[in-house]
């Protein structure tokens, strides 16, 4: 297929939170930042890749969270072979975050299968499995933070450390087609600053284009060194009136966190019984905290490296377990001790977090504290919307446990901290593509950004970008991604494909009514009907 010239097309995270995927095409190659499974409201629109994935040559990767890397598996499952870069802290967290991934698929597929089975339904696959997790694990290459990577003779790159979790980093892309030369940065997801374990965001000061996530673009948090005495006072009054405090969190990045503070406020006595138990019941948290003492003296920040060097472990105390075990797991909820427990997922969507809530969430003397972004519809989010009762696994709780949110404990920048990252550029950017956002809150910072001198945009999916110059080519929808997208067969003639693009152009154009003519809509029309006659051959 041939490539046109560049462009930048956004296949997820556009005007929703998870799923993000952008593609940059140019000098004749196809690259993919980031290929992310989506979660919570947004997987209304379905896991399906809205392109060829034969026709992909390289993938970017930000960093291992699963909205950022969950299909990547997919992405070789339909035929990609070539190599996905990430900083090497990202490629070890991969092997652990996509086996676990390909485990939750498989092992839902085969609960719907049970379900289906009895209602005559047809079989259903799971999106990947452990085989393609294992392929996708070999194409990996391992990058360095400041080293640049040639793709190809028109495309080369550049990791910044964005201080979001071990390995995260945004991406310096230059791109060069005939005459024209330009520089695109995508953020990846920008981390808050003072966080325990890893370093803050580094600043980058040139691009002409910017892709910038903006999760909190209307909040601020609260001072990271203020959550430290509150969470101290949550818990020492919820073990003190015999409660648990369950702590959803997710695996990597939140959870070693959580124990970063949780050590400190053992050792600096904050407590009345410094002695409490902590339990981290997720098997995929424990592989990554092993993970993350093994690195952090190359990727921790100066205080827990100051820590490192005196032979002491900033995430690791006495009276914390690791329950990797169904029976250990369920045996929490049968030990009257009074404990914290961390478990995922940390939108309480699945996993471990959801039997503690059923065991915890009716009981007044215990605590939930939320310590990371909540999307809507999930129970995470449903929780800290003040639900009285909720279903957990077919049966109806009561909330009475006391609900607790802890913004300054996110790993995501606030809105201070996206405007301090933008800003830090020398000059302002042609155009600042804003993503990775709630649609409620995209336009919000996109107005914050113009008020401020920025050219800014919030993309919806598929929109299309000239990067040559900055406009616009297709407008793309709000409208569910299974309706758009069309499985073209292999072998295909050129006219038959660009029929099939034609539909796709139509779709979008009939759903948004802005910038074609009636001329330009009498050709996309004429372009179906032809399509219809090929389909009734």
């Amino acid at each position: 297929m041939k490539v046109k010239d560049m462009e930048l097309i956004f296949y997820g995270a556009a005007r929703e939170v998870t799923g993000s995927c952008h593609c940059i095409q140019a000098g004749g190659a196809r690259l993919l930042v980031d290929c992310g499974l989506q979660q919570g409201r947004d997987v209304k629109n379905g896991q399906a890749l809205p392109f060829n994935a034969c026709d992909i040559d390289f993938v970017i990767l930000t960093h291992a969270h699963i909205d950022h890397s969950g299909r990547l598996p997919l992405l070789v499952k339909n035929g990609f072979h070539g190599r996905i870069y990430a900083i090497k802290a990202t490629c070890d967290l991969l092997a652990i975050m996509l086996r676990d991934s390909a485990q939750i698929q498989e092992m839902d597929a085969k609960w719907e299968n049970k379900k289906g089975r009895r209602a005559g339904k047809n079989k259903v696959e799971p999106l990947y499995d452990m085989a393609d997790v294992e392929k996708t694990l070999e194409y990996l290459v391992p990058c360095e933070y400041g080293k640049m990577e040639q793709l190809s003779d028109a495309i080369k790159f550049n990791f910044v450390d964005a201080g979001h979790i071990l390995g995260s980093a945004s991406v310096e892309v230059f791109l060069r087609e005939k005459t024209i030369n330009k520089k695109i940065v995508f953020s990846g997801d920008i981390g808050n600053t003072d966080q325990p374990i890893i370093r803050d965001p580094q600043y980058i000061k040139a691009a002409d284009y910017v892709v910038m996530e903006a999760t909190y673009g209307d909040r601020n948090h609260e001072k990271i060194r203020g959550s430290t005495s509150v969470l101290a006072e949550i818990i020492d009054k919820t073990l003190s009136g015999g409660g648990n405090v369950i702590i959803p969190s997710f695996a990597v990045g939140r959870t070693q966190g959580v124990l970063y503070l949780l050590r400190d406020i053992k050792e600096k006595r904050l407590v009345s019984n410094p002695g409490f138990p902590v339990y981290v019941d997720s098997p995929l948290a424990s592989e990554a905290t092993k993970l993350y003492e093994d690195d952090l003296i190359l990727y921790g920040d100066r205080q827990t490296k100051g820590i490192l060097e005196k032979g002491l472990n900033p995430i690791s105390f006495k009276d914390l377990s690791f329950t990797d075990s169904t029976g250990e797991s369920i045996a929490l909820n049968h030990d009257p001790v009074p404990k914290v427990i961390i478990s995922s997922s940390g939108m309480c969507e699945g996993g471990r977090i959801r039997h503690h809530l059923k065991h915890n969430l009716w009981r007044e003397e215990c605590s939930v504290v939320f310590v990371g972004y909540q999307a809507y519809d999930t129970l995470g989010r449903i929780l800290l919307d003040g639900a009285e009762k909720v279903t957990i696994y077919g049966e109806e709780i009561a909330v009475r446990a006391n609900i607790y949110n802890f913004t300054g404990l996110s790993a995501h920048a606030d809105k201070d901290g996206l405007l301090r990252w933008i800003n830090n550029f020398s000059k302002k950017p042609e155009k600042v593509f804003v993503i990775h956002v709630e649609d409620s809150v995209s336009d919000k910072f996109v107005d914050t950004l113009n008020g401020s001198g920025f050219s800014a945009d919030a993309p919806l999916y598929m929109s299309t970008y000239d990067l040559s110059n900055g406009s616009l080519i297709v407008p793309g929808t709000e409208i569910e991604k299974k309706a758009l997208y069309v499985e073209k067969p292999a072998g295909i003639s050129v006219a038959y494909e660009k029929l099939l693009d034609a539909q796709e152009q139509l779709a979008r154009i009939i759903h948004n009514k802005r910038g074609y003519s009636n001329k330009d809509l009498e050709r996309f029309a004429e372009g179906i009907i032809k399509l219809n006659k090929y389909w009734g051959n």
